[in-house]
C-alpha cells in the first residue's frame, strides 16, 4: 500500500530546546501536559529524599523517632536507623508513583513538555512534603525537631526556617505552574 504525498502539516511537531517545551504532538490532536499528580509525587518523593538523605544521614541532625528515641543507646540508634528506612521506602514510594503516572500520560496521549510546568509541580510536591511533615511531624507528634544538634532554645527557629522554605517552594512552584506551562 502505497501512501499519499500530501501537502499539509507534518503528523508531527517538535520544538527542543533548554526552558522551552518539549513537544510531539499530533496536528490533529489536542496535546495535554503532564498530569499535575505526577509532578507533585515526584516533588513529594524527593524531598523525603532530600530530608532523609541529608538531613538524616549527612549532618545527623536527626533521625525519624529521635524525639521520642534519643540516639543515647545502641537500641535507640537501631530503631531510628529502621524507621528512617522506612521512612526513604515511603518516598521511595512516592517518586516510583510519580514516574508510573507520567509514563502512563505519555502513553496514553500526545503530551506537550514544559519544564516550568514540571519544576513548579516538584517544587510543589517539596513544599507540601516540608509545610506536613514540618507541622505533623515537628511540632503536633514531636518525635523529632529539623535540627535537635542546635541548643533547645534555637530548635524552634530551625523549625519555623524549615516550614518557611516549605511555604517558598509553594509560592514559588504555584507562580511558575500558574504562569504558563508553554515555556
Amino acid at each position: 500500500m502505497q501512501q499519499s504525498l500530501t501537502a499539509g502539516p507534518p503528523p508531527f511537531r517538535f520544538s527542543y530546546g533548554f526552558g522551552q517545551t518539549w513537544m510531539l504532538k499530533s496536528a490533529t490532536s489536542e496535546a495535554r501536559g503532564l498530569p499535575a499528580s505526577a509532578g507533585i509525587l515526584f516533588g513529594l518523593g524527593l524531598g523525603g529524599f532530600f530530608d532523609g538523605i541529608v538531613l538524616h544521614q549527612l549532618l545527623q541532625w536527626h533521625h525519624m523517632l529521635s524525639g521520642w528515641y534519643p540516639i543515647n543507646s545502641l537500641e535507640n540508634l537501631k530503631l531510628n536507623t529502621t524507621w528512617d528506612g522506612i521512612f526513604h521506602s515511603l518516598t521511595y514510594v512516592f517518586v516510583v508513583a510519580g514516574l508510573f503516572v507520567g509514563w502512563r500520560a505519555v502513553r496514553r496521549r500526545q503530551l506537550v513538555w514544559s519544564g516550568r510546568r514540571f519544576i513548579g509541580l516538584l517544587l510543589l510536591g517539596w513544599g507540601m512534603f516540608n509545610l506536613v511533615e514540618g507541622v505533623i511531624d515537628h511540632e503536633i507528634l514531636g518525635i523529632h525537631r529539623v535540627n535537635e544538634t542546635a541548643a533547645d532554645s534555637q530548635r524552634l527557629y530551625w523549625d519555623l526556617a524549615f516550614l518557611a522554605w516549605g511555604v517558598a517552594m509553594l509560592v514559588t512552584g504555584w507562580i511558575m505552574v500558574r504562569g504558563g506551562s508553554s515555556r
